[in-house]
């Protein structure tokens, strides 16, 4: 069974508290390092029930590279928190730990739907993870929170830098997932490189604009929350 790295890690009910619980997190997340030989990647994304009035996460590790399929895992969670820009880890957190501790086996590298330092307070639902989780962490969003950037080519592959316009610091990496589709929002989450966290997202893409992990995760929890829907 999959661990936490850091139970002893509440989570805060008012966004006050969530502010200041952020500025304090961001000096717990570990070195970014090098990744080594992966063999399993996961992807995590999540779904909210506006009718139940919560928040279902579908977990799914794959063999790098492949494909196939070697766990999926479910959680789900209360919506107790607010929706406030900048704190939705608060928000969907609980659910994504409650996928991550019916895991088997952890996966070496996890993408999540949602950013990692391309945050304003560097502190997104990726680097969150990746410290309770303690494995490294990408976070790989569909829309930008923060940060400027060039153009980015129209080809598959292409990239430009992510910067805070004020400080000129790299938040992460602009990809362009599929020709002529939008790009996506690369960046470190916890324990990983900026330069592994686009390879990995790379090497795991195929004929759609998210990661086929992050692909996978997003279709089924979209279909586990709308049979939960129907059943309850």
């Amino acid at each position: 069974m999959a661990k936490l790295l850091h139970p002893e890690i509440e989570w805060p009910k008012t966004p006050s508290d969530a502010l200041s619980q952020q500025r304090r997190l961001i000096g717990l997340l570990p070195p970014e390092r090098p990744l080594g030989r992966v063999g399993l990647v996961g992807g995590l994304d999540v779904s909210y029930s506006r009718r139940l009035e919560r928040v279902f996460a579908a977990l799914v590790v794959l063999r790098a590279g492949m494909g196939e399929e070697v766990q999926t895992v479910y959680g789900e969670a209360k919506a107790d928190f607010p929706y406030v820009p900048g704190l939705l880890s608060y928000r969907e957190g609980p659910a994504c730990v409650a996928a991550w501790l019916n895991l088997d086996t952890s996966p070496d590298v996890l993408l999540c739907d949602g950013q990692g330092r391309a945050h304003p307070r560097r502190m997104g639902l990726a680097s969150h993870l990746g410290l309770l989780f303690g494995v490294p962490t990408v976070g790989v969003a569909k829309s930008r929170l923060t940060g400027r950037h060039g153009t980015v080519g129209r080809e598959k592959g292409s990239t430009t830098p992510l910067v805070d316009g004020k400080t000129g610091e790299t938040l992460g990496v602009v990809l362009r997932s599929r020709t002529d589709v939008k790009p996506l929002y690369v960046s470190v989450g916890a324990g990983i490189t900026l330069e592994d966290a686009v390879r990995i997202t790379l090497s795991e893409l195929g004929r759609f604009r998210l990661p086929e992990p992050s692909r996978r995760a997003h279709r089924l929890v979209t279909l586990h929350r709308k049979r939960a829907e129907e059943e309850r």
